[in-house]
């Protein structure tokens, strides 16, 4: 049921308020977040920090939510963003905050629904703050992508030191 809701909700954003003719403009950021999500959901496949889970439909499972999310959702919310995104820093900064705060409040949401879990020390705090992180890196990379790899590569090291075993411990 809320699948289906979040499903039908995005497809409104993309038909109302998504410009499908710029998708141009925002293909190399989406494709920046869709290559950093998909190698970590590869690296640490049996070691992740937070999982999907559908309670009424048996089959669909954490794997096939991340692919649904990774490149149907991603895609419209990275566009609205990035559109929409305002001029001047107090603005840009509300806007900003109103979007962390929407991702935070909707992964708040389906866990308390049972259909988003916490794993391996993650918790809701460090989710806020990833998402902090997230949509800074996201407006870095689309005006400046060399600056976004610069910084996300020292982030990165830090939430593997932080939450990851070692990489030989991987499959």
């Amino acid at each position: 049921m809320y699948l289906l809701f979040v499903i039908v909700v995005y497809i409104f954003f993309a038909k109302k308020f998504v410009k499908w003719e710029k998708w141009k403009e925002y293909y190399p950021t989406i494709q920046f977040y869709i290559i950093c999500n998909l190698l970590y959901n590869f690296l640490f496949y049996q070691h992740t920090l937070w999982k999907y889970k559908a309670v009424t439909v048996p089959w669909l499972n954490h794997t096939l939510i991340e692919i649904a999310f990774t490149f149907f959702i991603v895609p419209v919310v990275l566009m609205l963003y990035l559109e929409y995104f305002p001029k001047g820093k107090l603005r840009g900064f509300l806007y900003f905050i109103i979007w962390v705060a929407y991702f935070s409040v909707i992964e708040f949401l389906f866990e308390a629904k049972g259909l988003f879990f916490y794993e391996n020390g993650w918790n809701g705090w460090w989710s806020l703050l990833f998402n902090l992180i997230t949509f800074t890196i996201i407006k870095i990379h689309y005006k400046n992508a060399l600056l976004a790899f610069l910084v996300s590569a020292p982030i990165i090291a830090v939430l593997l030191l932080i939450f990851h075993p070692a990489l030989h411990e991987l499959k």
